[in-house]
This record gives C-alpha cells, structure tokens and sequence, in this order.
C-alpha cells in the first residue's frame, strides 16, 4: 500500500521531544529531595518560556514576572507532576495559562473582530493545507526590522486564546500536537484556532499597509 506523502509541517520535530528523557530525571531527582537540580530545569527553559511571555503580553517587566510565577509555581507543584506529559509542555502550559489569564484581565484596547458564530471546528474544511497556510502579504512585507513592531503590534489586538496559538505556532515552531498538548486541546481546534488568527492578523496588517502607503 502507497504511503501518504508527508509535507514538511507533518514532518516537523515535536518541539517538547528534544531532551524529554533528560529532563524525566531531573524531576525524579527533585522529587526525590534534590531541590537544587530545579535550577537545570529553569535554565534549560527559561529564555524559551519568557520569549513565549514577551510575544503575548509585549512588555518585558510582565514577562519577567509570569516567568518567573510560571516556575516558581512549578516548583510548588513538582510532586504533583506524574509525567503524563513533558516538563516542557507542563512549564509552557503553566506559563500559557497566567500569561492569558493577566491579558483577559488587562485587555482594554479593542481586539480583532472574530466570527464569534460559528465554532472552530466549523473553521476546518477537512484539509490541513487550509489551515496550514502561512500570513501571505502584507505580513511578508513587513519582515524588516523598521517595521516589525507592526506585526507585534497587531499581535496584541488579537484575542489571548488566539494570539497565543500564533505565538507558540508561527514565533516558536511548535508542531500541532505540541500546541494541543500545551492547550490540552484537540489538534483539529489549534489548526482552526491558527487559521482564524492568521486571518484576523492578516486583515490588520492590510489595513496598517494601505495607511502606511496612502
């Protein structure tokens, strides 16, 4: 039987993949007693978790603060952690988590207007290939240094649940299922969710373009 031909994003690295096993005995060693070891633990995944934190709240001092929440709640809870899931994908979803919830707290500026009707399966039509479609331009256009604030910007007028996929996503490189797993949701509603989003982005940077050019 002819196998299904993989396309390069079926074929991405799993992005918590990548030192699983390492990082399995660094937390049986905390949880063992050895609290010093944590410190590996932050060190290996701190600069990632506060890149993730700075894309989503856009303020450095923000940030730093929900990094440093997200590991020290981490710790807190280190016996609680059965591995069911990666300690990266554990640390991502913890560090998610605040960073959404201080953003529906802070959000004040309008956001991105969503199809709010129709649900996010309903955004799927069966094909990845929709869903996996990159910003086209204007947003290839505005890759300069000058000009990418733009992007951030617009960014930041997007829903969390929504900017947040995008971050992890097109900022990170997370595959889908890394994103599902960080969300604890299903493959199909990240795929839905990015597809919306990309929209929604796409149509302000239209906007900030034709201003940009008139």
């Amino acid at each position: 039987m002819r196998q299904k031909k993989r396309t390069t994003e079926d074929s991405e690295a799993h992005a918590p993949a990548a030192g699983t096993f390492e990082d399995a005995l660094l937390v049986r060693q905390v949880q063992g007693g050895a609290v010093h070891v944590f410190a590996e633990l932050v060190r290996k995944y701190q600069d990632r978790v506060y890149n993730a934190c700075l894309r989503i709240c856009h303020n450095t001092e923000d940030a730093r603060d929900l990094t440093q929440e997200a590991f020290l709640k981490a710790f807190a809870s280190i016996d609680q952690f059965r591995g069911k899931s990666a300690f990266f994908t554990w640390i991502f979803r913890i560090a998610v988590n605040l960073a959404i919830s201080q953003q529906r707290k802070r959000q004040s500026a309008p956001v991105v207007a969503l199809d709010a009707a129709a649900s996010d399966e309903d955004a799927t039509s069966g094909s990845d290939r929709v869903a996996d479609t990159r910003i086209p331009d204007p947003a290839e256009r505005l890759a300069t240094a000058e000009t990418r604030s733009a992007v951030l910007e617009a960014l930041q007028r997007l829903e969390p649940d929504y900017r947040v996929v995008l971050v992890l996503r097109d900022m990170e490189g997370f595959d889908y299922q890394a994103i599902a797993d960080v969300l604890e949701t299903r493959v199909g509603t990240v795929k839905s969710r990015i597809f919306r989003a990309r929209m929604a982005l796409k149509a302000h940077l239209d906007a900030y373009v034709k201003e940009e050019s008139a």
